[in-house]
């Protein structure tokens, strides 16, 4: 008997209503998520990845279909979803630790004394590298350590999925490329389910399991999926002459082209 999928979602279309009429973001999206399971989805801008990711934090219904998650529907947002966006969304006046800690009362409060909620708030800026700013407020602190207070935020959380939309996309690059490998080591440690959305063809291929290729809108679709044969631990330097991972890099790098290429021929 084959083992249910943690995340399933059905049959999947999204439409908005506009000044313009309706809009055909999303049809027939069908996509099978395993526990523990990195997942990253990427295609161009417009292609409906970040409506996909709201789709399943429950941030929005779909048109139709159904999404499922630990074989339960997804109708609205919920603590065993929590969600990092490319903005970190921390309050200016708390200080990191009161960030985290007001989403770790929100989730643990009612069942949990004060002092056990305050070790869950230091033990996820422990674990993402900030124990040594967790007093600090936002303004204090850079945009790289603002985003490790964002992910803490939403680990303390102890969610079953951790939903990221872009979260490096707006840092320089040497900073991206350390919080990817934190996340490496933050993700073998905590053994999160991730649905990360992606522009980044080598971020999705450092970090996935398998990567969700999207077409382009509207009405876009999921027109690949490959699976990325590399084994973990990852370490960027020594796999940047793997051959596996050239040929992943090659894969998504052909998809994203040709698909782009068919689209400027219709035009």
């Amino acid at each position: 008997m084959s083992q249910r999928a943690f995340i399933e979602v059905q049959n999947v279309e999204m439409r908005f209503n506009t000044r313009k009429g309706s809009f055909h973001a999303l049809q027939q999206i069908e996509l099978q998520v395993q526990r523990g399971e990195f997942i990253t989805l990427i295609g161009h801008s417009g292609c409906g990845k970040s409506t996909l990711l709201n789709l399943i934090a429950g941030l929005l219904r779909p048109t139709s279909g159904v999404l499922l998650c630990d074989n339960r529907e997804i109708a609205e947002p919920g603590p065993e979803r929590a969600v990092v966006f490319q903005n970190h969304s921390l309050l200016p006046w708390l200080s990191c630790f009161d960030n985290v800690l007001l989403a770790v009362e929100s989730v643990f409060g009612a069942r949990e004394l004060k002092r056990q909620l305050m070790q869950r708030t230091e033990d996820a800026l422990e674990l993402v590298g900030m124990g040594h700013a967790m007093f600090k407020r936002p303004h204090e602190i850079s945009g790289g350590m603002k985003q490790r207070v964002g992910i803490a935020r939403a680990l303390a959380m102890e969610p079953k999925v951790l939903l990221m939309d872009e979260p490096f996309g707006a840092l320089d690059a040497l900073t991206r490329a350390h919080l990817q490998d934190e996340l490496l080591k933050i993700v073998a440690r905590t053994r999160s389910t991730v649905v990360m959305v992606t522009h980044d063809v080598d971020e999705a291929v450092l970090l996935s399991d398998r990567i969700v290729m999207m077409s382009n809108g509207p009405a876009a679709s999921i027109g690949e999926i490959y699976a990325v044969d590399l084994p973990r631990p990852r370490e960027r330097v020594a796999l940047a002459e793997d051959a596996r991972y050239v040929a992943a890099r090659k894969a998504v790098i052909d998809f994203l082209y040709t698909r782009h290429r068919r689209v400027e021929n219709a035009a």
